[in-house]
Parts: C-alpha cells; sequence; structure tokens
C-alpha cells in the first residue's frame, strides 16, 4: 500500500525536508575531525554515510527534488560527493554557524520562495532511525496536521531509561497522539531525568521538526523578528547568482541562537507526536557501543583486532593495522588516521578536552 494512498489534501510534491548537515562532531573524534565529521562517515558500518542514510530514508513521502541540505561552506564539496543524485541548487552553504535558528530560517525563505503551500521537515543529517517505515508514517501524520493548522510540531521519543545527553518535552494529557507541549528540558541532571522518566510526562527531545512555511515564517516573526526581517530581504535574491554575498551579509548580522530558544520555548502553537520508532542521535562513542553489534564479551570490533580478557569496549581501525586489546573494561581503543587512541569510552565530555588541548597545540590542527 502506498504512504500516500489515505492523503486528501497534503500531495507528495508540497511535502519538503531540510536535511542540516553542518556540525562538527566533536565528540566523534578523532574517527570524526573538522574535515570529515560524523554525517560524512559510515558510523554504523553498513556501506552509507549518516547523510546519506538520512536522505534515502525521506524519498518515500517526498520528491528527491524537494529534499534540501544546509551545511556549511566548507562541506559543500562532501555533500555534492555523497548526493550526487541532488541539483546543486539543493545544497544550502552557510558563511559561519550561528546555530539552528538562522539555518532553519535561511530554508525556510527558499522553500517559500518555491512553494508557498509547503510543509517542510527539519531533521538532523547525522542521527539513526531503525523501523524507518514507522518513522514515515508519523512524519506524513505529523504533516498532515501541520498543514491543516497553524502548528509547530516536533516528535518525541518514550524514554526508556533517564537519559542525561537529550533534552526532554513535557506535555499536556490528551487522547490523541499530538499532544501540546506544555515545557522543554535540555539535558537534565540524572536525578531530575530519573523523576521525568519516572512521572510519565515525558518524551525525548528528538530535534525532528514538522511545520508549513507559513506558521514557521509567522512564528519568526513574532519571536525572532529582527532575523526574520534579515530573511526577508535576502529571499528575492535566492537562486541568483548573488545568493552567497547576500547569504554572507545576512548571516553576519544574525545572532547565534537555536530554534529551541528562539522560537519552540516561546511559541504557543507547538505540539509534540508521540513516536515509538527505535531513535538515536548517536552523539557518543557509548551510544555507538550500544547500538551496534557486539561479541559475546560485549565487545563492539570493526577493525583488524585480537581481543583477550576485555569487555564492554569499542574497537575501531583499519584492516591493514593490528589492534591487540588485553585486560580493559568500558574502553574506546582506535587507530584514525594519525591519532591513536585508548581511553573511557563513556566519559565524553573529555572528547571536548582533547579538541580544545588540541587547540592550543602549534602542531593541532593536524589532529583535528
Amino acid at each position: 500500500m502506498s504512504l500516500f494512498s489515505r492523503k486528501k489534501q497534503l500531495e507528495r510534491e508540497n511535502i519538503y525536508v531540510v536535511l542540516m548537515a553542518g556540525g562538527v562532531g566533536v565528540r566523534f573524534w578523532p574517527y570524526s575531525r573538522n574535515s570529515r565529521p560524523k554525517q560524512f562517515l559510515d558510523v554504523m558500518g553498513i556501506g552509507k554515510t549518516l547523510l546519506q542514510s538520512t536522505f534515502e530514508r525521506y524519498l518515500p513521502i517526498c520528491e528527491p527534488g524537494n529534499i534540501f541540505v544546509v551545511t556549511s561552506e566548507e562541506q559543500e564539496d562532501l555533500v555534492r560527493e555523497q548526493l550526487p543524485q541532488i541539483d546543486p541548487g539543493q545544497i544550502l552553504s552557510e558563511p559561519m554557524r550561528k546555530n539552528t535558528a538562522p539555518c532553519i530560517a535561511y530554508a525556510a525563505h527558499r522553500i517559500h520562495q518555491l512553494n508557498p503551500q509547503a510543509v517542510i521537515v527539519v531533521s538532523p543529517a547525522d542521527h539513526l532511525i531503525l523501523n524507518e517505515k514507522d518513522f514515515q508514517q508519523t512524519v506524513l501524520k505529523s504533516a498532515e496536521n501541520a498543514f491543516e493548522q497553524d502548528i509547530l510540531v516536533t516528535l518525541g521519543i518514550q524514554p526508556n531509561r533517564p537519559e542525561t545527553g537529550y533534552g526532554y518535552i513535557q506535555y499536556i494529557e490528551s487522547k490523541s497522539p499530538l499532544k501540546k507541549v506544555k515545557t522543554f528540558t535540555e539535558k537534565p541532571e540524572l536525578s531530575l531525568a530519573k523523576k521525568f522518566v519516572e512521572s510519565g510526562e515525558f518524551v525525548w527531545n528528538a530535534g525532528i521538526f514538522i511545520w508549513s512555511v507559513a506558521s514557521i515564517l509567522k512564528a519568526f516573526e513574532k519571536h525572532l523578528p529582527e532575523m526574520h526581517e534579515i530573511f526577508q530581504e535576502l529571499e528575492p535574491h535566492l537562486g541568483t547568482p548573488e545568493e552567497k554575498a547576500h547569504v554572507r551579509t545576512a548571516y553576519g548580522q544574525c545572532k547565534n541562537i537555536s530554534i529551541d530558544y528562539g522560537i519552540m520555548e516561546k511559541a504557543d502553537n507547538v505540539f509534540v507526536w508521540l513516536s515509538n520508532f527505535a531513535w538515536s542521535d548517536l552523539g557518543s562513542w557509548s551510544s555507538l557501543h550500544e547500538l551496534s553489534s557486539k561479541d559475546s564479551a560485549n565487545n563492539s570490533v570493526n577493525a583488524n583486532a585480537l581481543i583477550y580478557d576485555s569487555r564492554n569496549c569499542i574497537v575501531r581501525g583499519p584492516q591493514d593495522k593490528l589492534i591487540v586489546v588485553q585486560g580493559l573494561n568500558g574502553f574506546l581503543i582506535g587507530s584514525f588516521d594519525n591519532v591513536i587512541i585508548v581511553c573511557e569510552k563513556d566519559k565524553e565530555e573529555l572528547f571536548r578536552r582533547y579538541v580544545s588541548d588540541l587547540k592550543s597545540r602549534p602542531d593541532g590542527a593536524e589532529y583535528i
């Protein structure tokens, strides 16, 4: 049965997808580098990068030409290399990183120029989603509601543990899976996360948004009026040879702010769709270990390796180097280009420290 067999009003050609692919992926260093961040890597070892997997995930619900990728100017060539099937005009290059609000404003105005009736799905390019058919049905149902109503929808994941690395959404109970949002909380302490999960009133914030182009532009006008004005002035230049120059000017005038802080936490028409598909933001080596296949000692190994008396480890490296591991519990052991790393995999805050310390070394740029 076609995914669109039940659709009456919202047509496939009116659905657009914006893939946010401009991150630097520090928490996956040294596998992820400035020159090739996480979204451009085959993190799961399936023969496709996260960007390629995410792009393909949306093909059943929209036209290939309706998928836009927002990335940094430095990563534009990587997008072209990994998604050769898309038109260059579908790649929106940011001249500087200003967080997610300018990124979404840029894409929304580009899509509004093309189709004022559009419904937009905004998605990170580096997340893992299983049960893809369930995911696609969830997106379509949310899109239908966003097409019919002036609402901003985010997808919420039922939590199965008190995770401190995710944001949480508290919702107002109703019979519909589409529930009014009460509060947002970013990455709570463990004690608070436990209370959230025990209460049954909270879901994880997947960071996937669905709204009509009219609704999100209206929200920018109300909650981020200066940014709205900047991109309104930019819109006539989008799709022209002068676009890059005008985008650079626009970004230079924008504040650095996320869509969550700038709009979602302020708006009174925000809803969350409670979802059951398996999801992870793949935000750390620990989360990758959790989702990867493992041996009888709970080691995730994708390397030419000999493992002795070790458990709960993640081992990564090229086939032309032998890695021998003995007597370790809960470690990342990896060989990535010019870096060899041996450290506790669960202490993800240390990876930012490693990169920060390297930046202060004269030769640091070689390793990040």
